[in-house]
């Protein structure tokens, strides 16, 4: 992501500049290298306990104010990308400033901006449901003048950090549109391609998106949804002109014709649909793990709330019966294992093929001997004219 440039003297001290590139995507090799990095002393399944806190917070600040998926996806991407450069054990910082302030990106990326003000009281409500009860006006809580204020400077403080890990680059391509058409391409049926649509959500719980295009995560979904309704059952009726659930699952579940067609491979399928079916398996372990909402449209009054005491990481709320038993999946996780689709390999788009030494400068002091002037880069280098 860095490529450090000469430094020279200065008035002001030693001036040093340097050229950041966007990185659209990651291999999985870096996600992973970079995650143990940040991760500092937690463990994996603190660091994913955290991770699905952090997307659920998400979810509920966005059924709140009534935010289209696109935003509410985007921001959870946002936070996976944040902590790739950002350790998670940084003081003062919870998971909490990081989620509203990528909320904050993602509202101005997609046109459907708010103003802080707005994102603090529905996440005040949120946090602390005892104080949305006492309020006499809607939206407005009785909190402290002095903690909203500071509250807000430290959001727009993370709103610059976060703007400089996609070097402010606005672009943000989905996987749901893609559903749709791939669902037709395949001549799934409206039920497949509706259930698809719902693991491409579920998809923004993890870090896959930071590792693959839209296109690949949303045929990887609609190849899932196919296994989900077929594994282990009986071929079911479909419309005339439509293919079934196992039709589909067969042909995508090899390589062929189709991978020239999607421009993706068997093997990309098979990487992308694991860490969904971990989330499946963990949400029918833990019947409070909310997965793949409803789009909202407009603020529930019965929309879920976290606990107020955020230290349990505890969830209140009441999930629907999930439809996926956990020893199911568990067996169609070792069959797609005995497929032997091996990971294939690929190259990093990093400045010197790797993106391990990319740091973000999220120190809130600086060098005061040192000048130090960025360039942003849309694309990764080979892609930027002169570079």
């Amino acid at each position: 992501m860095d490529a450090p440039q000469t430094s020279s003297d200065s008035p002001f001290g030693i001036m040093t500049s340097s050229v950041k590139y966007h990185l659209p995507y990651f291999t999985p090799f870096e996600v992973e290298q970079l995650s143990e990095k940040q991760r500092g002393k937690l463990s994996v399944n603190q660091e994913e306990r955290g991770r699905q806190l952090a997307c659920g917070f998400i979810e509920n600040v966005g059924a709140k104010l009534g935010f289209p998926r696109r935003t509410i996806a985007t921001a959870q991407n946002l936070y996976h990308r944040f902590h790739l450069f950002v350790p998670r054990n940084l003081k003062d910082l919870t998971y909490h400033d990081v989620c509203l302030a990528a909320i904050y990106v993602s509202t101005k990326m997609h046109d459907t901006l708010k103003k802080p003000r707005e994102l603090l009281m529905v996440s005040y409500a949120i946090q602390y449901p005892e104080f949305a009860a006492k309020s006499k006006v809607a939206g407005e809580l009785d909190i402290d003048p002095n903690k909203v204020e500071h509250d807000r400077q430290n959001l727009l403080k993370l709103e610059r950090a976060i703007l400089e890990t996609v070097c402010f680059n606005f672009t943000s391509r989905m996987a749901f549109p893609y559903v749709i058409k791939a669902g037709r391409s395949l001549r799934a049926t409206k039920k497949l391609t509706k259930l698809a649509w719902r693991l491409a959500i579920d998809s923004f719980r993890t870090q896959i998106n930071l590792q693959y295009p839209p296109h690949a995560v949303a045929l990887a979904c609609l190849y899932l949804a196919a296994l989900l309704t077929s594994f282990e059952q009986g071929p079911a009726p479909v419309p005339s002109g439509f293919r079934t659930s196992h039709e589909i699952a067969d042909t995508l579940g090899r390589a062929g014709n189709w991978e020239r067609k999607f421009r993706c491979y068997v093997h990309d399928l098979h990487d992308i649909a694991h860490p969904i079916i971990d989330l499946l398996i963990q949400a029918a372990q833990s019947p409070l793990t909310s997965t793949s909402p409803t789009t909202p449209s407009s603020p529930h009054p019965n929309s879920a709330r976290l606990h107020p005491s955020t230290s349990s990481g505890s969830v209140k709320e009441t999930a629907p019966p999930t439809p996926y038993n956990a020893d199911q999946l568990m067996r169609l996780k070792i069959v797609m294992r005995e497929a032997g689709h091996e990971s294939r390999q690929r190259a990093s788009a990093a400045p010197g093929g790797s993106a391990m030494h990319a740091e973000m400068d999220f120190a809130f002091g600086r060098n005061e001997g040192a000048v130090t002037t960025t360039r942003f880069m849309f694309a990764p280098p080979g892609m930027v004219d002169g570079y």
